[in-house]
């Protein structure tokens, strides 16, 4: 049984291209694996260093990952926060991480750019703290996208230098986790690209999200004049809507609209009053069970409780084992 790690910055409300993109996944996974999804508060203050409601984002996720089906009997779900042995290995992967490979890491010479007024040393050392996150847990499979697969290899580079310095096979070096065609990926609202928080509000169909606050959004995704001839190739904007129809509505209510489009009948407005009921009936059960959840703290509490538990249990001895193979004795 492969050990499986994966985490969530807790800086916004889930998505359907969340949903569709790993939590989906996630819930099948917790079934084969032994898997362990943690909230990456640590993570979020390299950019995020005095948020608002830090707590509350937190909370927000853990509502959220447990709507989507996450069972914390089954997976170890937890707070990267109320993990201390994750800050430990974090600080000794520190005393043999370079300075100049850390700076030759793209997604540190991209975060710069975009805020030169917070170059902090969490974000130069954003690498060893993930790679802390996953071999803590000595886990051998990360879901990762490509955004993160230069931090994937970092880690596999840490786990090396520890177990060649140290002359001991200790730490696995982890794989990534390719889901295949078992992703989907889901386009924004604005006509181009994939959902997500940073292309704007609204871009994304969060699972959270009321009625009315959906109806909106559809209605003013990006269209265009319409066919002109018979058969024509859908442009990117209104294959995003039938992407969006394919996973949420009917196949007859799909067929149906795209005979309109081949036959230059189309009338988006009907098309995405239609889309919008349709991904209404999809996410009310996540939203019902997100309002729930959000309810009842003393659950929440024992959720987190369990999850740290669970963490630390594997982590400190991870930790105990480490110390052991650098010197550090008791007197």
């Amino acid at each position: 049984m492969e050990t499986v790690l994966s985490g969530i910055r807790p800086t916004g409300n889930l998505h359907l291209g969340n949903y569709f993109g790993a939590l989906r996944n996630f819930v099948k996974m917790q079934n084969e694996h032994r898997c362990f999804f943690f909230i990456a508060d640590y993570h979020s203050l390299t950019t995020h260093p005095t948020p608002t409601d830090l707590h509350g984002n937190v909370k927000q996720v853990l509502v959220e990952y447990l709507a989507c089906g996450l069972d914390p009997e089954k997976a170890t779900l937890y707070i990267q926060s109320d993990l201390p042995e994750t800050a430990e290995l974090y600080l000794l992967l520190n005393m043999n991480a370079y300075v100049g490979e850390l700076e030759r890491c793209t997604s540190f010479k991209e975060k710069i750019r975009k805020q030169p007024d917070n170059i902090n040393a969490g974000l130069l050392t954003y690498p060893t703290l993930m790679a802390a996150d996953i071999i803590i847990h000595r886990a051998t499979k990360v879901p990762v996208g490509k955004d993160q697969e230069q931090h994937l290899e970092m880690t596999r580079t840490f786990a090396r230098r520890f177990n060649r310095m140290y002359n001991r096979e200790y730490f696995p070096e982890p794989e990534a986790y390719n889901f295949g065609d078992k992703l989907i990926k889901i386009p924004g609202l604005d006509g181009s690209g994939k959902m997500g928080k940073s292309e704007g509000e609204g871009n994304a169909i969060y699972l959270a999200d009321p009625p009315a606050e959906i109806r909106k959004k559809v209605m003013r995704a990006v269209t265009d004049a319409g066919p002109t001839q018979m058969n024509q190739e859908k442009p990117e904007p209104i294959r995003n809507l039938f992407t969006l129809m394919n996973i949420v509505s009917t196949p007859d209510t799909v067929a149906y609209f795209d005979d309109q489009y081949n036959q230059c009948m189309i009338r988006y407005g009907d098309l995405k009053k239609q889309l919008a009921e349709d991904i209404i009936r999809f996410t009310t059960p996540f939203r019902e069970k997100i309002l729930e959840l959000a309810a009842d703290n003393d659950y929440l509490h024992k959720v987190a409780q369990l999850g740290k538990d669970k963490a630390r249990e594997s982590a400190s001895k991870t930790i105990s084992d480490v110390r052991h193979i650098i010197g550090f004795k008791e007197f």
